[in-house]
C-alpha cells in the first residue's frame, strides 16, 4: 500500500479546500489501496478582490518551496480566480513556474492549478458549452467567463453571487446551489460548473444537481481533485463525486 503527500497552497481564509479534497480522497480510499496525507502552505488573503488576488499571488513560490520541504508528492494552487485574473492562459505559466521551485529545492512535484484544473476537467468531459455557479462580485466572475472562453469554452449563463468576504463564501449552504444552478440557461450547456471556486463548498451536493439538471456537473474541487490524481499516475476516482470522477474518465 502506498501512501501519497498532497500539497495544497491555499489562501489564509480557505477552509473548504482543505475539508473537500480529502473527502474525496478519503472516498477513494474505500475503493483503492492507496491513502493520502494532506499538507498546507497559505497566502493572506481574506477579501476576494483583484487587489488581494494579485497580493496572494505573489506569495505562492514561497508555498511551493515550502511544501518541497515536506516532499509532497502533488502541489494544489487552490484559487482559482487569483490565477484566472492574472490573465488568459496564466494556470500554464503558474504550474510551470511553481513546478521549478520544488525542482530548485531538490524536490520536484508536479503542480496542479485548480484554474487548470476546471479547464482539463471540463475538456475531459468534452463539455464545450458550460452554466456556471460563482461567488464572486460581478466583475470577478465575468474574467471566469472570459477566461474559459479564451480556452474554447463557452459559458452560456452564470450566476455572480457576489460575497466579497472569502468566510462568507466558505459558509453559503451548499444546499442552494442546485435550485441556483436550475435557474439558471442550462438545456444546451453540456455540463454545468455548481461552484467555479474552491471555496465555496458544493461537494454534498453535486449529485443532487446531476440527478436534477440530466447532465454532468463538476465543481472545481472535483477538477483539481481530478487532475491530482492523474498528475500521480493514479486512476482518477471517487465515490459521490459526480460523473467525472466516477471512473469513467479515470
Amino acid at each position: 500500500m502506498t501512501t501519497y503527500r498532497i500539497g495544497q497552497i491555499v489562501p489564509s481564509s480557505n477552509v473548504t479546500m482543505e475539508t473537500e479534497v480529502p473527502a474525496l480522497l478519503r472516498a477513494r480510499e474505500a475503493v483503492a489501496p492507496e491513502r493520502f496525507t494532506f499538507h498546507s502552505s497559505r497566502m493572506r488573503m481574506t477579501r476576494v478582490t483583484p487587489e488581494q488576488l494579485r497580493a496572494m499571488d505573489a506569495e505562492s513560490d514561497r508555498c511551493a518551496t515550502e511544501l518541497s520541504d515536506a516532499r509532497v508528492d502533488v502541489i494544489g494552487y487552490a484559487c482559482l480566480v487569483a490565477v484566472m485574473a492574472t490573465g488568459p492562459g496564466y494556470h500554464r505559466e503558474a504550474e510551470q513556474r511553481l513546478h521549478r521551485r520544488t525542482v530548485e529545492n531538490g524536490a520536484p512535484a508536479p503542480v496542479v492549478t485548480s484554474a487548470g484544473a476546471l479547464v482539463a476537467g471540463l475538456r475531459t468531459l468534452g463539455a464545450r458549452k458550460v452554466a456556471m455557479v460563482t461567488p464572486y462580485l460581478r466583475p470577478l466572475a465575468r474574467t471566469v467567463v472570459d477566461y474559459l472562453g479564451q480556452e474554447g469554452i463557452e459559458v452560456l449563463d452564470h450566476a455572480a453571487l457576489e460575497i466579497a468576504d472569502n468566510l462568507d463564501v466558505a459558509a453559503h449552504d451548499p444546499a442552494r446551489l442546485p435550485a441556483i444552478a436550475k435557474g439558471l440557461a442550462h438545456a444546451a450547456a453540456d455540463a454545468v460548473v455548481l461552484s467555479a471556486c474552491v471555496q465555496m463548498p458544493s461537494l454534498s451536493a453535486v449529485e443532487e444537481a446531476e440527478q436534477q439538471l440530466g447532465k454532468p456537473v463538476v465543481s472545481a474541487a472535483i477538477c483539481t481533485t481530478h487532475q491530482l490524481l492523474r498528475a500521480l499516475g493514479l486512476p482518477a476516482v471517487a465515490p459521490g463525486a459526480g460523473h467525472l470522477l466516477s471512473g469513467a474518465y479515470a
